[in-house]
């Protein structure tokens, strides 16, 4: 029996050329366990490094004074649209904007101004009218319907230190 040039080639192939090949093929990726193994790994670290980061509490409570600020520019120009003035006055807990009416101030209830309750760890507040003399603390902000009001620096204090908002008086407010 006559075997063909190509099947003897395999049969007397040395073990060494098979050796190889298996070897080349095995290299070409990951076994289903190795892989189950990289990503047990990654997830434990993943889950170790979330664990320990926590967020800044100066973060915070700079993040609620520039959120506050942008309120204050926003009853500016709400108190100059409908032509009464608005207050912003910090209570137990948060601060609420009150809007003047014939019948003195009442509340704000619309979901930009309405009442909110402090975030970023917020223990008091301090409203001062820089140059103002020396009853310069006060209990509430006014927003009047003029488009200059009086300068005025209100501080957000918390366990993490403190933030102060400064208002020009042109109606733009940053954190310092």
């Amino acid at each position: 029996m006559r075997q063909s040039p190509s099947l003897r080639r395999h049969v007397h192939a040395s073990p060494r050329a098979f050796t190889h090949a298996g070897v080349r093929a095995r290299a070409r990726g990951f076994t289903l366990l190795e892989m189950l193994v990289v990503l047990l790994i990654a997830g434990l670290l993943i889950s170790v490094a979330s664990l320990t980061l926590s967020r800044n509490p100066r973060t915070d409570l700079n993040e609620e004074a520039q959120r506050v600020a942008l309120l204050f520019e926003s009853a500016g120009d709400e108190a100059q649209l409908r032509a009464r003035a608005i207050a912003w006055q910090p209570v137990e807990g948060g601060f609420r904007f009150d809007m003047r009416t014939e019948n003195g101030w009442r509340p704000l209830r619309d979901d930009l101004l309405g009442p909110r309750r402090w975030e970023g760890g917020v223990t008091s507040v301090a409203i001062t009218y820089p140059g103002g003399g020396d009853d310069t603390q006060v209990s509430r902000i006014v927003f009047g319907t003029e488009a200059v009001d009086v300068p005025v620096e209100v501080t957000l204090f918390s366990a993490a230190g403190r933030a102060t908002i400064v208002g020009t008086g042109n109606g733009r407010f940053e954190v310092r």
